[in-house]
């Protein structure tokens, strides 16, 4: 049984329970998505001793997921627009579970990262799907914004729950059982899909153009993987190089696209100025997420000396105010202005980055509740923003509307790191003796391979320094986020139909 093919449906008309049941379904794959960036952090000892993979080859185990899924999804969220979102989503979920079996059963490191490939290329498909064909499926404002916070919600929570869940696994079965978990989501969700959701699609795409195909990829990857890079070993030659390779081929990448009638990225998205706002606003929440998780995730275990598991297990706490954050922070923005929410999205977050500044060396409780507190108010700024930045886009271009929110997302996360990170780096590294051994003065975890106890507590000091500064940093950029909701998101406002916040 299939439902047939739409490109809209009335706009205010209301979604019923087959809507809201499709929702629930479609929350599957994007719950898969987000888990697989953190489901190998327990699995990889055990592949080490199975596979037997080089440094080099573990390194590439763990990014080619995300580099796959970053570099893709521009490609894939218009490619879902002129083909429908409906069966994309369906061709995704298929490469998703295959790729899940061939990355369980892998014999050696090549087949394990090819597999991790194809599942990155497979997400690629599933996000701005689900996106799309949420944005086209709620047509009632009040719903949609329902719809995107509980999905925004969903997103965050995903990336903590894998770790976790991995764990749990892994405590039962061999490590290939944390892939296994996504065939039956994916078997779900290709049995459900044709009988719930309706198919979406562009009546008048255009052209594929398929020269933006490796000109979207090779201006995103050299970027994402740069940042990357100099977050993890600092910036040198090499990371700037590449930077301003991905940065060049942009450059080219956007000339087409405004040049083109059929192009990738239609210009028909930034004919509403809240997407553009949305866009930029979003890749800053994201860049606080991330920069405070490349933190708070060292403190758990290098500074508190918490097991990977347990460290886990207590990340998990702030997710519990992330659930309640989404739904509320779009049911205010139902009575009060977008612009004073997501303002006081950012305001909260801040206010939880300057909890996070007065963590000492024995902090846990302190850590948890600036977490929770910068979350909540990172996930309400996400939910509304990304909500306005689908609204406003038009409903036959929405996987690429998707598309260029998720990517932005992925751009603002890598800065976090970077940034946040050289931030970090620098206080740290200004902080230890001169006597220190160099491998103890560049990072806290070279403090502790030195086994001397004195030079420890002196890097766990210097490393609650370099995460009190980092967060001032944060807390910073986030009040000129708040400066800015307030301007662009006015004034975007008076670019949108009567009743739309």
């Amino acid at each position: 049984m299939t439902t047939p093919t739409r490109t809209t449906t009335a706009p205010g008309e209301r979604a019923g329970r087959k809507e809201w049941t499709a929702f629930v379904v479609l929350l599957l794959p994007l719950l898969l998505v987000a888990m697989d960036v953190s489901v190998l952090f327990f699995a990889i000892p055990s592949i080490d001793r199975d596979l037997a993979p080089s440094a080099t080859q573990q390194l590439w185990i763990f990014d080619v997921y995300a580099f796959a899924l970053s570099g893709l999804l521009i490609t894939m969220g218009s490619l879902g627009d002129r083909i429908g979102r409906r069966r994309l989503l369906m061709i995704g979920a298929l490469a998703f579970g295959a790729a899940s079996v061939g990355a369980a059963y892998a014999s050696s490191p090549e087949m394990l990262i090819a597999a991790r490939a194809l599942l990155g290329i497979g997400g690629a498909t599933l996000m701005p799907s689900t996106m799309g064909l949420v944005r086209n499926m709620f047509r009632d404002e009040k719903q949609r914004s329902q719809a995107v916070g509980i999905w925004s919600g969903a997103m965050a929570g995903g990336i903590a729950l894998g770790s976790v869940l991995s764990g749990v696994m892994l405590q039962h079965f061999w490590w290939g059982s944390v892939f296994l978990i996504n065939v039956p989501a994916m078997v779900l969700l290709l049995v459900l899909v044709p009988v719930l959701v309706p198919e979406f699609k562009d009546p008048n795409p255009g052209r594929f153009d398929l020269l933006s195909v490796p000109l979207s990829m090779g201006s995103v990857l050299p970027v994402v993987w740069g940042v990357k890079e100099t977050a993890a070993h600092g910036m040198d030659a090499r990371n700037a190089l590449v930077v301003v390779a991905g940065l060049v081929i942009g450059w080219f990448f956007v000339r087409r696209q405004r040049g083109r009638e059929d192009a990738m990225i239609s210009r028909a998205l930034f004919r509403g100025r809240g997407f553009a706002a949305g866009i930029g606003l979003n890749a800053l929440a994201s860049f606080a997420m991330m920069g405070s998780a490349f933190f708070t995730t060292q403190y758990l275990q290098s500074v508190l000396g918490m097991s990977t598991m347990e460290a886990s297990l207590w990340s998990m706490a702030p997710s519990l105010a992330v659930g309640v954050a989404a739904p509320t922070a779009t049911a205010v923005a139902q009575r009060v202005e977008r612009s004073r929410v997501v303002c006081a999205g950012f305001v909260i977050a801040a206010a939880g980055f300057g909890v996070l500044a007065l963590s000492g060396t024995d902090s846990l409780w302190v850590l948890l509740v600036g977490s929770a507190v910068m979350s909540s108010g990172i996930v309400t700024v996400m939910a509304l923003v990304s909500d306005l930045a689908m609204s406003t886009s038009p409903p036959e271009k929405a996987s690429s509307a998707a598309s260029l929110l998720e990517t932005g997302q992925e751009f603002g996360g890598a800065m976090g790191m970077a940034l946040l990170g050289a931030v970090g780096t620098a206080v740290y590294t200004a902080q230890m003796p001169d006597s220190a051994p160099a491998v103890a003065r560049k990072t806290l975890p070279g403090a502790l391979s030195t086994g001397d106890g004195s030079l420890i507590s002196l890097g766990r000091e210097a490393f609650v320094h370099s995460m009190s500064y980092a967060s001032v940093t944060g807390a910073l950029l986030l009040l000129a986020g708040a400066v800015l909701a307030v301007t662009r998101l006015r004034q975007a406002a008076l670019s949108r139909p009567s009743g739309v916040r």
